[in-house]
């Protein structure tokens, strides 16, 4: 048990220094002007016209890093400093979230998968521990008979979660590589501008690396609490 609570803090540890060093990485990449003098809403413009794509929206949106394709209403959210920014942190945002965008209009398995499982996870994320922790409530109080399937259920929840996380890292890789390809083959960045940008969504998809490693020891830690619960 000891080693699986040190499991728990180096993954939270992890989580923090990733979560520090894209930042730094974005402050550091904000300052890179690109030579074509181009924002993040026209390299967005100019991607989704060149897989032609015309149904799609970009919006700016309130907030830091908070820029998110959303396949529902078809739109590419940038944040207000991705929206206006010439620099190659906005570029490699922008063309990452458009990159979402073409996902969706080529039927990206993966990303329809995803978005499949957005009205469960949307539940089952925020009610799945407490579902869990009531089972073993009972289970403890009047033995496994009652409180056991109800752990369970919230076993299956959690699960779904997890599951969800694990699901987004090939997405948002997908988009990143996606975005690259066409920056390059496009010339959109100089061969500086490129490495600043793969560098900065490389450190952004191992954020999503990080979670989804989060939530599986997180699964594990409640089976493992309800399988001691029932012995």
């Amino acid at each position: 048990m000891m080693s699986y609570y040190i499991l728990l803090i180096a993954i939270a540890l992890a989580s923090a220094a990733v979560s520090q060093r894209l930042k730094s990485k974005f402050r550091k990449y904000e300052k890179l002007a690109l030579a074509n003098g181009m924002s993040g809403r026209e390299i967005a413009e100019k991607m989704l016209s060149d897989h032609q794509i015309d149904d799609v929206q970009i919006i700016s949106t309130p907030g830091r890093l908070s820029d998110h394709y959303n396949p529902v209403n078809k739109t590419v959210n940038l944040s207000e400093a991705v929206f206006s920014g010439r620099n190659a942190a906005a570029a490699a945002v922008a063309a990452h979230e458009v990159g979402h965008a073409v996902q969706h209009a080529r039927a990206y398995k993966w990303l329809t998968m995803r978005s499949q499982l957005v009205p469960i996870v949307s539940v089952a994320s925020g009610m799945s521990s407490w579902v869990v922790f009531i089972g073993l409530v009972l289970m403890f109080s009047s033995g496994s008979g009652f409180g056991y399937p109800i752990a369970l259920l919230g076993l299956g929840l959690m699960a779904m979660a997890t599951l969800f996380s694990f699901i987004t890292l090939p997405v948002e890789y997908d988009a990143s590589e996606r975005a690259l390809s066409w920056l390059v083959n496009q010339n959109v960045l100089t061969s500086n501008e490129h490495d600043a940008a793969q560098d900065a969504l490389k450190w952004a998809a191992r954020t999503y690396v990080v979670a989804a490693l989060g939530a599986l020891a997180s699964l594990l830690y409640w089976a493992m609490q309800v399988m001691r619960a029932r012995d």
